[in-house]
């Protein structure tokens, strides 16, 4: 943090201390409008004014292993619904008043669909299964992060100030716990189901996942070798995506475990970008919470969901823009004539 920064943050904590209640009786909710505030690199934040979801879905050709309770057609099928308006995502996205793009990173099928917010970006027809092999090229992978960072450029240059990273794709937990053993992560702390499977399917998660492994040897200290060899389509967009929205000081907010492991691989590209990134919520996949302590972020919301497309995130957003109003709404103890308490008397 640089001098004009460190002004800034404390021009907001002076403010938030001196609005009418006791200092940080608000807990966590004035960490997150400091946080917005030093983005804006304002002492009271704008609301947001042009909401956005993108659901970054691809195909995984570890799901050929049976570690989901779900066929792979699903992926595609779910887009489709997405695009019709009818998932939890569309919902929720609808209360909050977000706008909902759907990305087709690597899908195994094409659309023959017209759709301003449908997004083909498809770098190839679900990743190689990487039991096998790498799952995708290094050039690839790159590609990968290229179309990641051109999607939220273009999504910043048509107006969007706060965007939501989602997540579509059969096997992606399988893939998102891969990328987050390569980094180091302990295998123990990080399996867990994301679709109920039985502890057979648990088994075949956990076998796939040691094979690759032994078979890829991931690089930790190289990115976009972890996201070759174990990664997914998706997952390498996401990660462009967070990177770029972070070098624009756009606020992203992340879902659940799939996209902690995007923004894992761009973290591990940049620190720079946890000064951008909220965590929307705590799923119950219990990898989540592993990652997000190790990078000391804190969930906004823990409602025992483990759905992915962006919910999470998504249901957050009014926290948000609650405490945006709080430091712009409430008086002060001299604007209402009241009179401060010892700890508001220095």
């Amino acid at each position: 943090m640089n001098i004009e920064e460190e002004f800034l943050k404390q021009q907001i904590l002076e403010r938030l201390n001196n609005l009418t209640k006791p200092i940080k009786s608000l807990g966590y909710l004035e960490d997150i409008v400091l946080k917005i505030g030093l983005i804006q690199g304002k002492i009271i934040p704008d609301l947001p004014k042009d909401k956005r979801v993108y659901i970054f879905a691809a195909d995984h050709g570890v799901a050929a292993n049976g570690v989901s309770a779900y066929p792979k057609q699903v992926t595609y099928q779910m887009v489709l619904n997405f695009l019709n308006g009818g998932a939890a995502i569309n919902v929720f996205s609808r209360h909050v008043g977000a706008k909902v793009y759907v990305v087709d990173a690597g899908i195994d099928g094409d659309f023959d669909v017209k759709n301003d917010y449908f997004i083909n970006a498809k770098i190839g027809y679900g990743t190689n299964d990487f039991t096998k092999g790498p799952a995708m090229s290094r050039e690839q992978a790159e590609k990968c992060i290229e179309y990641g960072r051109k999607i939220a450029k273009e999504a910043i240059e048509s107006g969007a100030d706060l965007l939501v990273v989602g997540d579509m794709g059969i096997g992606n937990t399988t893939t998102a716990s891969a990328i987050a053993v390569s980094f180091g992560f302990d295998i123990d702390e990080i399996l867990d189901i994301g679709t109920f499977i039985d502890k057979d399917g648990l088994k075949r998660k956990r076998k796939a996942i040691q094979k690759a492994i032994e078979i890829n040897n991931p690089d930790k200290n190289d990115p976009v070798d972890v996201l070759a060899k174990v990664g997914g389509f998706c997952f390498g967009q996401m990660a462009g995506f967070i990177l770029k929205s972070a070098e624009e000081k756009i606020p992203v907010l992340i879902d659940g475990f799939p996209t902690t492991a995007g923004l894992l691989l761009a973290w591990n590209m940049d620190h720079n970008v946890l000064r951008y990134v909220f965590a929307g919520h705590r799923s119950m996949v219990k990898g989540h919470k592993v990652i997000l302590d190790a990078l000391n972020l804190r969930p906004i919301l823990d409602l025992n969901m483990r759905l992915g497309e962006g919910t999470g995130a998504v249901l957050s957003i009014p926290i948000i823009e609650a405490a945006i109003k709080m430091i712009g709404e409430m008086s002060t103890f001299e604007s209402a004539g009241v009179s401060k308490g010892v700890d508001q008397i220095k």
